[in-house]
């Protein structure tokens, strides 16, 4: 029986406002994306390792830690508000019609997520093998604050209203302790099935499986200030 084959993709784009070539600033002796690639490289249950980017420089440094990058992301998959969906579409359909090649599952990590531990992706992705019903898996955390006790404030008169509804009478005014507990998608890790992907336009479907980790265990770098404390915490 062949094993499965797991592809890993990370897309990462060239351009950031928030910092300058994010993707490549050093961060513990190497590039903010080759931690995402050694990661996937170090998985056991990971099979390929693709980049999908637009720029040189991140294509070149991807290949010198022994990524894949068998194409150049388009410019029309690349701009600030593309969401993934098309970029991993075309990814998917660049692999089939040039090497006829499908994934069993594939594993989104975005770079700027840096520290992951293996165990924790191999454990997600063997969930996802075990539930053929499942159509992706997302790492979750406890949520810190809940959604229950969110507001938006109503255009006319500025008054709070709550953001979602709830059966439960005023939730906002309940201690927290007596509410549903709550999770937050922290972008560490999702496990896809391609046909999710291909067939149901989505980068999750409706039957999504959730892997609950420590948030403490999480850093996402989406700015200068965060960049600078993931630096403290390794320093640590």
């Amino acid at each position: 029986m062949s094993l499965p084959n797991i592809l890993a993709i990370i897309p990462a784009r060239g351009g950031s406002k928030s910092i300058p070539d994010k993707n490549l600033v050093e961060l513990a002796g190497k590039p903010l994306i080759a931690h995402s690639i050694i990661s996937a490289q170090e998985t056991p249950t990971i099979s390929r390792v693709l980049v999908t980017t637009d720029s040189a420089k991140i294509r070149d440094v991807s290949i010198n830690y022994h990524a894949e990058v068998p194409f150049m992301r388009p410019a029309n998959l690349s701009e600030d508000d593309t969401p993934d969906l098309p970029v991993f579409q075309h990814c998917l359909e660049w692999l089939q019609q040039n090497e006829s090649y499908s994934p069993d599952l594939i594993v989104h990590l975005r770079p700027t997520t840096p520290f992951r531990d293996v165990c924790v992706i191999d454990e997600c992705i063997n969930k996802m093998l075990e539930n053929k019903k499942a159509d992706s898996l997302r790492v979750v955390t406890i949520s810190r604050e809940h959604p229950y006790k969110m507001w938006t404030l109503n255009g006319d008169f500025e008054y709070l209203e709550p953001l979602i509804s709830s059966d439960i009478h005023e939730p906002y005014n309940q201690p927290r302790q007596s509410l549903p507990v709550s999770y937050f998608q922290p972008g560490y890790l999702d496990v896809i099935r391609p046909n999710t992907i291909t067939h149901l336009e989505s980068m999750s479907g409706s039957k999504i499986m959730g892997h609950i980790i420590q948030s403490s265990n999480i850093v996402d770098i989406d700015d200068q200030l965060s960049l600078d404390f993931s630096r403290f915490i390794h320093d640590k």
